[in-house]
């Protein structure tokens, strides 16, 4: 069996004094696409954040090979990419300032790398805009584009098909299909229905886990 990357063990969340889950398993490996489902209110974005590191459990830990998450602050850097459902991007920078600052936190990409970054999710000559002049849609597009320009192995992404159009979401799916191809890792919360699934996808329903 493939050694996991990132593991759950015996998570438990609490949140407003109301336990969402417990006893929660879960492990990723290479080429791994794990959809986290569930009903309003299930905890779905509190355990990606979990996994990401930006909370502590109730009980339980979170494991980055092998080991404590909370031990490895200096690597999650290198291992893993957080989206989250807000876009993540300041609206009186352009897109290309945007993605600038975001990759200077962690790992800084050319001008070149940026507008390819851009072109690729279908705004190529959008670079020099700022992004409050930019529809929903296309604001999304501009966080999206970080998936082509970081080399973390593992991506956790709450709800990042929001606001794409039909075009949008096929070139989406096929961009995480093909992360997970190569050996990538992805960990979404979604509503809705994917076309394009690796091999190494499967989905859990939090209400397994519901007290």
């Amino acid at each position: 069996m493939t050694s996991p990357l990132l593991e759950a063990v015996a998570l438990g969340c609490e949140r407003d004094w109301r336990m969402l889950f417990e006893n929660l398993e879960l492990r990723l490996a290479s080429s791994d696409m794990l959809q986290i489902s569930g009903p309003n209110g299930s905890g779905k974005t509190s355990l990606l954040r979990l996994l990401a590191g930006l909370m502590q459990p109730t009980a339980g830990e979170v494991r980055l090979n092998g080991l404590p998450l909370n031990e490895q602050r200096a690597q999650l850097a290198s291992q893993l990419l957080w989206i989250g459902h807000a876009a993540g991007i300041k609206d009186l920078l352009t897109a290309e300032e945007n993605l600038s600052w975001l990759c200077a936190l962690h790992r800084p990409a050319s001008r070149d790398a940026i507008w390819a970054a851009l072109a690729a999710v279908g705004l190529k000559g959008f670079e020099d805009v700022p992004c409050h002049t930019l529809s929903a849609g296309q604001q999304r597009r501009v966080a999206l584009a970080r998936l082509h320009l970081d080399s973390a192995p593992l991506w956790i992404l709450d709800e990042p098909f929001t606001a794409l159009d039909k075009q949008g979401v096929a070139e989406f799916e096929e961009h995480l299909a093909r992360h997970c191809e190569r050996g990538g890792m992805v960990v979404l919360t979604t509503h809705h229905t994917l076309t394009r699934m690796p091999a190494g996808y499967r989905n859990i329903d939090l209400g397994q886990w519901a007290v």
